[in-house]
């Protein structure tokens, strides 16, 4: 028998995890943050609803938050087996949990105070630590590579193919003879789109038994790459002219570097001044960008060339690179001629609340979203044409040009998955990594048996 159970990202879209049971192993996918804009720390603080303890493997699909986050609290809670990833996610994975713990780290510090005011004298544990996200790395075992089958156990492997996702995303075959019969589960991870720069198309895996699958864009179509740009060019052109900045909240992961991609294109083509100034102002993406220049088995056939060439994709004539909190802060000073991006990409956090709080009352300036903007979150607030916002206790009036380009995104929309499915032909789908709404619209289009899982429910394949 074969069991598959789901302990996050049912009928929502963070929290990733997903454990399969076969051949007397117990394989976990994915180990992710619950994100959001209400307070999930008792989500994220809760039971795993398994023993952290018996699980044997875990597959990591790819290195953003809300798929490998609470890896760490996995290890703290006793989790000894062996994580298994690409090359490129584990780097990734790296600078992510720590700069993960670092926060949790000084918001339980702030919390503590908050309660130390109050003369309560309970203190605030961070979820993880430092030191925590550090003993995790002792666990990362064996490098996967796209299309190389990896044994795991007698008569139970594992093969990881292109998600085109995220650098070193990917999706993952799991092959499995139970009883004398040969199963086979397909795990999507968080699909990319085709026919875009840096990295390679996605690869569907082949036929499967049963499919677990992404539907973050389930329901909904991208507008078109080339008119994004258009866009994107445009909004950075009229802001000059208006003489402001623009900010861009950024995510640190593959965004960041396709923005930076497409800005070195525009300068090179004479379509943005090359007198234009660039800040990334986020030590994640940084870090982030000089990973990617170390796995060029990630990259499409042009940025590889590009590479081959001696030519940095990612770099253009006056980008800055900020590290430092000093040198984010003096970004403030600047006020015309000026793309700065920075994060986090829902505005939730990060350096980019500063930016906006010195620019989105301004009328000359812009604010382009490039990114997934969940409910609730500051980014959607302003997306949805909030005309005054809070920040840092203040009330801001919004004054400044706001641009949404979806084309931009990471995630596959739904003709892509539709792509994706048809090609492995499962008899089942399970359908996870979305809302309710987009599961639904989605689930009318496929073929076979589809469902969509509630939390701890297990089904056997």
């Amino acid at each position: 028998m074969i069991k598959l159970s789901f302990h996050g990202a049912n009928r929502d879209v963070t929290g990733s995890c997903h454990l399969l049971e076969c051949a007397g192993k117990r394989i976990l996918i994915d180990c992710g943050l619950f994100q959001g804009s209400r307070d999930l720390s008792e989500d994220n603080a809760g039971e795993f609803g398994f023993d952290a303890t018996s699980i044997d493997f875990v597959l990591l699909t790819h290195a953003h938050l809300d798929h490998c986050g609470r890896l760490p609290l996995l290890v703290k809670r006793g989790f000894r087996g062996e994580i298994i990833t690409t090359s490129a996610t584990r780097e990734l994975t790296r600078v992510v949990l720590l700069d993960a713990a670092h926060l949790q780290e000084e918001e339980a510090l702030r919390n503590s105070r908050r309660r130390a005011r109050r003369n309560d004298e309970h203190n605030s544990e961070a979820l993880y630590t430092m030191l925590d996200a550090m003993r995790t790395f002792d666990y990362f075992g064996r490098n996967a590579d796209y299309q190389r089958r990896i044994e795991l156990a007698s008569g139970l492997s594992a093969t990881f193919y292109d998600a085109g996702h995220i650098l070193g995303s990917a999706s993952v075959r799991i092959e499995c003879i139970e009883s004398g019969k040969a199963r086979s589960v397909v795990f999507s991870g968080d699909l990319g789109n085709s026919n875009r720069p840096i990295l390679r198309n996605p690869m569907p895996p082949p036929h499967a038994d049963a499919v677990v699958m992404e539907t973050t864009y389930g329901d909904r179509l991208h507008r078109s790459l080339p008119d994004s740009i258009t866009e994107l060019y445009g909004a950075i052109t009229d802001t000059f002219r208006r003489g402001g900045n623009v900010i861009i909240p950024t995510f640190a992961l593959e965004r960041a570097q396709e923005i930076l991609f497409y800005l070195r294109e525009a300068i090179e083509h004479n379509q943005l001044p090359g007198s234009m100034q660039v800040f990334l102002d986020s030590p994640m993406a940084i870090s982030a960008t000089e990973i990617f220049a170390r796995h060029p088995e990630c990259f499409d056939e042009e940025s590889l060339q590009l590479f081959k060439m001696g030519r940095d994709p990612f770099a253009l004539r006056g980008l800055h690179m900020t590290r430092e909190a000093n040198d984010s802060m003096s970004l403030n000073r600047i006020t015309g001629g000026a793309v700065i991006m920075a994060g986090a990409g829902m505005c939730t956090g990060g350096r980019v609340r500063h930016h906006l709080k010195h620019s989105i009352w301004r009328a000359d300036s812009s604010i382009v979203f490039v990114g997934y903007a969940a409910s609730g979150t500051l980014a959607r607030k302003i997306i949805d044409g909030a005309t005054v916002i809070e920040l840092f206790g203040e009330q801001i009036p919004v004054r400044a040009h706001i641009h949404t380009i979806n084309g931009f995104s990471a995630h596959a929309d739904r003709d892509e998955l539709l792509t994706w499915h048809r090609a492995i032909k499962p008899d089942q789908t399970f359908l996870v990594h979305g809302d309710n709404e987009a599961m639904q619209s989605f689930s009318k289009l496929l073929p076979g048996t589809v469902r969509m899982p509630e939390t701890n429910s297990s089904f056997e394949i």
